[in-house]
């Protein structure tokens, strides 16, 4: 008996849990506790996330990979398709489906939708997580947590947990991951330790940089933003002690009137943009870093096939 107990305790699992939920669920968010650094770009903004980000958590028995994808969503542009397409790709890939429902937001449409399609996935488990508990009272919460048990059944299909938690607080996040590994199945790590994301540094620059240049412009270019890191390069002639690392990126947007939302008066949003994002990138980076920043029209890239895979998309 006691032989099997240590054999029980040695098995390490590994997998990959995917975050599907609407634009703007807090998926980013909790992606970043749960790792513990920034590895997702967050924004107020729905729909920032462009690409499907993998952060990793390690424990001494599991690494549980975690694979943010765009938020599901009626698509208006080339863009918004490929963005769905990259989602239902991801879902039919991963061990465990973890969907992000805020609390604060009573389930609606945009909720049932994606439910509907999760109902669709017959073998992958699926566990309600619960976004934003921070913002309400105990009884909205309650009502939430029925809501969303009663979704499940109504569309035949049973939550393998429902889980309360805030990323900002820091509540109940560890409890996320405990409640996802035991659902990975038995495996060696797939990842060095160490590593806490698969994205290259080149990608995780631009997000940065991307989520740095959002922030000011509200509800004017929402979407519109696209940003491109062309070449990152030691400067020559340093001393050892004090390297610095030159980037030079392109700032894109869909029309020459975007241009002066972007840059500012007399340049100082840009100004901005480059000083906020410098500091995240040499953050992630380890090293001093000389931003180069400028901006370029691409026009209507969002529904331009030529362009979107220019720009990575």
């Amino acid at each position: 008996m006691s032989a099997r107990n240590q054999d029980s305790e040695a098995v390490h699992r590994a997998g990959f849990a995917c975050f599907v939920g609407r634009p703007n669920a807090g998926k980013s968010t909790l992606t970043n506790a749960l790792v513990g650094q920034k590895v997702a770009i967050t924004s107020n903004r729905p729909q920032t996330t462009r690409h499907t980000v993998r952060g990793i958590v390690h424990r001494p028995d599991a690494q549980l990979i975690l694979v943010d994808t765009p938020g599901l969503h009626k698509p208006r542009t080339l863009l918004g398709e490929r963005l769905n397409d990259v989602v239902r790709t991801t879902w039919a890939e991963v061990d465990v489906i973890g969907f992000c429902l805020p609390a604060d937001q009573k389930l609606g449409p945009g909720d049932r939708f994606i439910a509907k399609e999760l109902a669709g996935i017959k073998k992958t488990p699926k566990v309600a997580i619960v976004t934003k508990t921070d913002l309400v009272d105990s009884k909205t919460l309650a009502e939430q947590l029925i809501a969303i048990d009663q979704l499940g059944k109504e569309l035949g299909f049973e939550w393998q947990e429902i889980i309360p938690v805030s990323a900002v607080a820091g509540s109940q996040v560890q409890l996320v991951a405990d409640l996802l590994i035991p659902l990975l199945p038995e495996s060696p790590p797939l990842y060095p330790e160490g590593d806490l994301t698969d994205e290259p540094e080149m990608v995780m620059v631009a997000e940065l940089i991307r989520e740095a240049a959002l922030e000011g412009v509200r509800d004017e270019l929402p979407h519109s933003i696209a940003v491109v890191v062309e070449e990152m390069i030691p400067r020559e002639d340093r001393p050892a002690d004090r390297p610095l690392l030159d980037i030079h990126a392109n700032v894109y947007i869909e029309r020459p009137s975007q241009k002066g939302i972007i840059i500012g008066p007399k340049g100082s949003r840009l100004k901005e943009v480059g000083m906020k994002s410098r500091k995240h990138i040499e953050a992630l980076l380890g090293t001093p870093v000389f931003l180069d920043l400028h901006v370029k029209v691409a026009k209507d890239w969002q529904r331009d096939p030529k362009q979107l895979r220019k720009l990575g998309f």
